[in-house]
């Protein structure tokens, strides 16, 4: 098949969408013979027959229904980032990539003074750790917040927050406990809503705070997103381990509960990572991180 022209794809696909020549040539700012020398090439080049003339404009054939359907994501696409590459500003975008959860909670609602500070659009991107700091490594994204320390080459990571966890219930699953400081066994009598099958961070909590594993634990629900987990546990549906910094407000109001308080509550310090030497190169980074570093905690 021969590599056909981009314009007449786009002539194409405004004819197809607006179902005439006429309106189609006014919305690509071309004249309508133009339009009709578009359409009639791509006809010729794919031999085939793309538009039948109906009483008010042109009607698609089928094969038009096809092709149409095969070209017209790619050619939006190519659109959207003509589009995007017109804005004031759209070189000088920062990309920031962390956990869904930390970032709306402790970073977001902070957006007016993060974006005076670098001067720029700021892009975020939600996602899982290693993909993140993987996009991190080969520039596609330019800082991290990360909840494990980096350990990828030419990656540096400085301590940003230290996250404190919580394990929470609604208030009708404590008044089921025996005591005001149930152990691991007796907790194990309330379902667990995770955030993941192997129970990452309820894992790390049970292990921290009684000496074992959670193996007696009945998981009844699993949300990959701890505002998800948060819902549920509020409805009622069973018992968890929260960052603080979610609960707090639930804990406030009554609607949670914290089902026991350790000596020492579990910590993990989240990170914020750049490619090494970048701050000392780009002083918009520089001004983002500073800033970030200094709202987290907030």
């Amino acid at each position: 098949m021969a590599t056909h022209n981009l314009e007449h794809l786009r002539t194409f696909l405004a004819v197809y969408r607006a179902g005439s020549l006429t309106e189609a040539a006014r919305l690509l700012g071309i004249s309508q013979p133009t339009a009709s020398t578009h359409v009639h090439s791509l006809e010729q080049n794919l031999g085939l027959r793309l538009f039948e003339r109906a009483a008010s404009g042109v009607k698609p054939t089928p094969k038009a229904d096809g092709l149409a359907r095969d070209v017209g994501p790619h050619i939006d696409a190519l659109d959207d980032l003509a589009y995007i590459a017109t804005l004031p500003g759209a070189n000088e975008a920062i990309d920031l990539g962390g956990p869904a959860e930390f970032l709306t909670a402790k970073l977001l609602p902070h957006t007016p003074e993060l974006t005076t500070a670098i001067g720029a659009r700021l892009r975020i991107r939600f996602g899982l750790v290693d993909g993140l700091l993987e996009d991190l490594r080969t520039g596609d994204l330019d800082l991290v917040v990360s909840s494990v320390r980096p350990r990828v080459h030419g990656v540096t990571g400085m301590p940003l927050y230290d996250e404190e966890f919580v394990l929470v219930a609604a208030p009708s699953w404590q008044s089921r406990l025996p005591g005001d400081a149930p152990d691991g066994v007796e907790l194990a009598a309330i379902p667990v809503v995770a955030y993941a099958e192997n129970l990452p961070i309820i894992r790390r909590y049970w292990r921290s705070v009684f000496e074992r594993r959670p193996d007696d634990l009945r998981t009844i629900c699993i949300v990959p997103d701890l505002r998800g987990v948060r819902s549920a546990v509020v409805a009622g549906a069973g018992m968890s381990v929260l960052p603080r910094y979610l609960a707090d407000d639930d804990l406030a109001s009554g609607a949670l509960v914290a089902l026991h308080t350790p000596e020492v509550a579990p910590l993990n310090t989240v990170y914020l990572a750049t490619r090494t030497g970048d701050l000392d190169r780009n002083h918009r980074l520089r001004a983002l991180a500073s800033a970030i570093q200094r709202l987290a905690g907030s």
